[in-house]
């Protein structure tokens, strides 16, 4: 694990990622002296087997993705002959499991927006109108915008990403307090925003909002990604069309991409499908209830 974390594998991971790997390094800290050339497939699956008994399925099959990348990169230095790790059965999602990132109703969108700080709000208002995962968002540089399109690549996938700005986006980032930091977003300091600055953030509005009967569990920041999802798929978006502007696992441009104008276009299409659907269920939640104020700036002017 410790040549591991000295791969420039590793090391080109986003900090999200090397946080989970860190993770998993711990767990395992009791085998951590042993060496990987006497570890094989049978001990593995006895681990994993332990470690959904102690934690949790999905814990256990982090750790044996960890594993995975681990005896990846054991095998050119002729320390196994194999990867072990990976003939080891992944844990099956229980059926009673909550879903992990459960999407957002328009609802609690706005009622998290209103009770978050300008800098807080800008963040998951960032995240909410371009559907991509937070340490993304988080990290969007005022010099990767170009007419209206944020072109960067994933940390997680290096897939190439253009987001077009929607009117509801521009709306949010006009409140957002003035800062010198060369990202989009900020926090109260006018720096950008770390990833556990933000989580710490979100965790304590979440917590509040919670003990005060505003929100129900199981709100997650990511959750705000498949929401944009969902709701193209409600509006009628077919898969390859929600893939391109959410970068799934469209292989058009690189980390080190093009500004490829034709797929710009084809997502401003679907962001516009999305904003059509967004002011569907503002209208909605404004018939329902009447004295709800928006957080739409142009509901309020």
């Amino acid at each position: 694990m410790t040549s591991y974390f000295a791969e420039d594998h590793f090391l080109r991971l986003s900090d999200a990622s090397k946080r989970e790997y860190r993770m998993c390094a711990d767990v395992l800290e009791p085998i951590r002296d042993t060496p990987v050339s006497a570890i094989d497939t049978p001990l593995l699956a006895a681990i994993h087997d332990k470690l959904a008994k102690k934690h949790s399925w999905d814990k256990a099959n982090r750790v044996r993705n960890f594993l995975i990348q681990v005896f990846k990169f054991c095998i050119p230095k002729g320390l196994i002959s194999k990867n072990f790790a990976e003939d080891v059965i992944k844990k099956p999602r229980p059926k009673d499991a909550p879903e992990a990132y459960r999407t957002w109703a328009f609802e609690e969108v706005q009622t998290v927006l209103d009770a978050a700080s300008p800098q807080l709000r800008a963040a998951l208002a960032t995240i909410f109108c371009t559907g991509q995962d937070p340490t993304d968002a988080l990290e969007f540089r005022k010099d990767q915008v170009d007419d209206g399109v944020i072109w960067k690549g994933r940390n997680k996938t290096n897939v190439g990403a253009a987001i077009p700005i929607s009117n509801v986006l521009i709306s949010e980032l006009a409140r957002v307090p003035a800062h010198d930091a060369p990202t989009l977003l900020a926090s109260s300091k006018g720096t950008p925003w770390t990833y556990d600055g933000f989580a710490s953030a979100w965790q304590r509005l979440r917590t509040k909002l919670e003990q005060d009967g505003r929100a129900a569990p199981g709100l997650t920041p990511k959750g705000l990604r498949h929401t944009m999802a969902t709701w193209l798929r409600e509006a009628g978006q077919d898969e390859r069309e929600i893939s391109d502007l959410l970068a799934q696992d469209s292989k058009v441009m690189g980390l080190h991409y093009s500004k490829n104008a034709a797929l710009a276009r084809k997502n401003r299409k679907t962001m516009q499908v999305w904003e059509e659907e967004y002011e569907r269920r503002a209208m909605k939640a404004k018939v329902s209830n009447p004295q709800k104020k928006l957080a739409n700036p142009d509901e309020r002017n």
